[in-house]
């Protein structure tokens, strides 16, 4: 059980990472490549991704350097996961060429003691570290940049439930949301490996939706680091196929005022309702659905339970289409296993 300890300053330090994490994401990652295609979720990406990494040469590097870095379960260098990588896969590798030598091989020290690999020391040298950036950096690009589109998605999605959520029901009922958490103020339990107490002392918490993170929340070890959970983003069920459909069928459905209304209207930044898109469009809640369905299959929204509800918010692509046919100025809508 992982107990987080609240000040009245940490709830009003709550907050929400704009974009997915990449080096989160990263490690994560890591996690269901060694967990193969058990997971029917990560199946399809699980079978991609060892094709691309064979194909990119990669597969012998990420077996021996990225693998053993990022065990089956338990810790991780914190290094791996700098703050930095807030702000992109750039940013967050520069952060970890320039983590500190000690820190570095303090952490690689508790992972070696759990059985990990006896060379992670080497990387307090800098020179080790930059080629573990490089595979790092060629690992996202082969198996996590090809699916971006839809890790954000389902992340403005999450964002948009988080928002409603803290509007509808405040912070109280936000903090019972990530990862099945229980709020007894001011202590947030939620079900971890192993029993921890993590005291914020009016440092807040930074909730960082993860799209790799599967089951228990996940969070940094180093106290005295920036407070961050990391969760699993709700999946929705894969996409229907579209039968004897040919590939531009689904968005030629989508010609039309009231479809094109619909997809207007799911443009709020905290989307919008099945009610408020038929409010939005002056029809039915039942043909507001059928039009939503038919842009979900399409891949221009997505949609997820919220309450009583059914919150549709909008894709990239979905974001895209719409923001072609605006004129400049126009408010847009939101955007954004083990290697054989």
């Amino acid at each position: 059980m992982l107990r987080i300890h609240f000040t009245a300053a940490d709830l009003v330090r709550i907050r929400m990472t704009p974009a997915p994490d990449p080096l989160w994401e990263v490690c994560l990652s890591l996690h269901r490549l060694r967990a193969g295609q058990r997971r029917r979720t990560y199946a399809p990406w699980y079978r991609t991704a060892r094709v691309r990494l064979h194909e990119e040469g990669l597969a012998s590097r990420v077996r021996n350097l990225l693998l053993p870095l990022v065990p089956r379960s338990g810790y991780f260098p914190d290094f791996l996961t700098p703050a930095e990588s807030a702000e992109g896969l750039e940013a967050g590798l520069r952060g970890i060429i320039a983590a500190a030598p000690d820190r570095v091989l303090e952490e690689t020290r508790r992972l070696t003691v759990g059985g990990g690999p006896s060379w992670a020391a080497r990387l307090g040298g800098r020179e080790d570290r930059a080629h573990l950036v490089r595979t790092l950096r060629a690992y996202h690009d082969t198996v996590i940049a090809p699916h971006s589109e839809e890790i954000h998605a389902l992340f403005e999605a999450e964002r948009s439930i988080r928002a409603r959520t803290l509007l509808d029901g405040g912070i109280d009922r936000l903090l019972r949301t990530p990862g099945g958490a229980q709020w007894k103020p001011p202590v947030l339990h939620l079900g971890y490996p192993v029993d921890r107490d993590l005291h914020l002392d009016g440092r807040g918490l930074r909730l960082i939706p993860s799209y790799f993170c599967w089951g228990s929340p996940v969070t940094l070890l180093d106290p005295e680091l920036e407070p961050v959970l990391v969760y699993p983003l709700k999946h929705g069920e894969p996409q229907p196929t579209h039968g004897g459909q040919g590939p531009g069928e689904p968005l030629a459905a989508l010609l039309g005022r009231t479809r094109a209304a619909v997809l207007r209207a799911a443009a709020s930044r905290t989307g919008a309702t099945t009610g408020e898109l038929a409010r939005f469009t002056g029809i039915s809640d039942s043909s507001a659905s059928q039009h939503a369905t038919a842009l979900r299959n399409a891949g221009l929204l997505v949609s997820h339970r919220h309450s009583a509800s059914v919150l549709h918010t909008l894709t990239p692509l979905g974001s895209s289409l719409l923001t072609a046919g605006r004129p400049a100025g126009r408010v847009r809508g939101p955007i954004g296993a083990a290697v054989g």
